[in-house]
């Protein structure tokens, strides 16, 4: 049997080069819709809710905000309830490049499967959303062991 994460792979760092080609003049880099995705959904999320629904660990996440921070993206703030936890918000020209974001990973969903069936797209769907639910059953189980979800970041739909 073929190595199925292997391609995986290839089409994850794939639909990254196409997410950085398209979100580039938005001053986007490639996975930093994912935080776009996030904040807009859930406004006032804590920078560690966010790190834990990202599967980054704390420290990247902390970098990554800094940036979209400067670049205008988020706010962040500490919580009044308890000074040690942070509080992200996405602004007002977050919510303005969400339908883009929205619309770049439609198109490269649409690229991907372009030659499937609506049944085929549904079984994909439902297979990989399995594998995700099973992979983060595991990072959870596994939180101590990798320093808060190791290194590699995760892709939110």
């Amino acid at each position: 049997m073929p190595s199925f994460m292997r391609e995986i792979n290839i089409v994850s760092r794939c639909g990254s080069i196409f997410r950085s080609e398209k979100l580039k003049e938005y001053g986007l880099g490639e996975n930093n819709h994912s935080y776009i995705l996030i904040l807009c959904r859930r406004p006032g999320i804590s920078q560690d809710a966010l790190a834990r629904s990202l599967f980054i660990n704390k420290s990247n996440v902390t970098r990554t905000l800094a940036q979209l921070e400067a670049d205008g993206f988020v706010t962040r703030t500490p919580s009044e309830r308890d000074r040690r936890v942070t509080l992200v918000y996405p602004t007002e020209k977050a919510y303005s490049v969400l339908p883009v974001v929205r619309e770049t990973l439609r198109q490269w969903r649409e690229y991907l499967t372009e030659s499937f069936t609506e049944e085929e797209r549904k079984t994909l769907s439902d297979l990989t959303h399995r594998l995700a639910l099973r992979a983060a059953e595991y990072a959870e189980l596994s939180e101590d062991a990798f320093g808060d979800f190791g290194e590699s970041g995760g892709e939110s739909k």
